[in-house]
């Protein structure tokens, strides 16, 4: 289950970014997720409660914003948002190999609050 390795590698993230913040509390941590990122939401999510159990962010929520898949058609010389597989543009049919969404895993941003001194 690598997901665990991915929340615990966000936890440590998020708490380089968030130590100047001179103890505020971190609420929400913000993701960007594509949909070739390989990453089962419900499992980062559980992984998630757990990496941050005991750290400065227990209780912190993980707001998960989906990326769709989307490929550029050379065909067309556009750029389509696709539903799954196969990799193909849904207006000429053409097999389409270049991924220009999709594999996001990406920190976006942190909710922080000032009342984290008392945690």
């Amino acid at each position: 289950m690598h997901e665990l390795s991915i929340a615990m590698s966000l936890v440590e993230l998020v708490l380089e970014h968030a130590g100047p913040l001179n103890g505020a509390r971190v609420e929400a941590v913000h993701l960007r997720l594509g949909a070739l990122a390989g990453v089962v939401e419900d499992a980062l999510t559980f992984s998630f409660d757990v990496a941050c159990r005991g750290t400065p962010l227990d209780g912190a929520r993980l707001v998960i914003e989906h990326v769709p898949l989307a490929v550029f058609c050379s065909r067309c010389r556009a750029v389509h948002t696709l539903d799954g597989f196969p990799l193909r543009c849904p207006v000429c049919g053409q097999p389409a190999g270049d991924v220009v969404r999709g594999r996001e895993l990406e920190l976006t941003a942190l909710e922080v609050s000032d009342d984290g001194a008392d945690r």
